[in-house]
């Protein structure tokens, strides 16, 4: 099967479709597509610097990161506190040594 424009649009359509079924027969997606649709974003405006649309690239870049951003919050801030716990315990390994 030759790849071209029409092709991925058919292949779009066919994607969007079998989404709109499965949500139909209480298969839902909504927790994924929360973390896909701004990695899309970002892909999409890493694709438009590589081809020269350096404007709506780094719109759409900066637009995907601060939807990722939002949507990864909790995960960073368990991070930081981890990441506190960890070298509050190194200070005071360090300091009784």
């Amino acid at each position: 099967m030759k790849l071209n424009k029409g092709t991925g649009f058919a292949l779009l359509l066919i994607a969007f479709g079998a989404l709109m079924l499965l949500s139909k027969i209480g298969i839902h997606f909504g927790g994924l597509f929360a973390y896909i649709i701004p990695i899309a974003l970002i892909g999409f405006g890493y694709i438009g610097v590589k081809n020269g649309k350096s404007l709506i690239g780094w719109v759409l870049i900066v637009l995907g990161a601060v939807l990722l951003l939002g949507k990864l919050s909790s995960l960073i801030g368990i991070a930081i506190a981890i990441g506190l716990i960890v070298f509050g315990f190194s200070m005071l390994r360090n300091k009784s040594a």
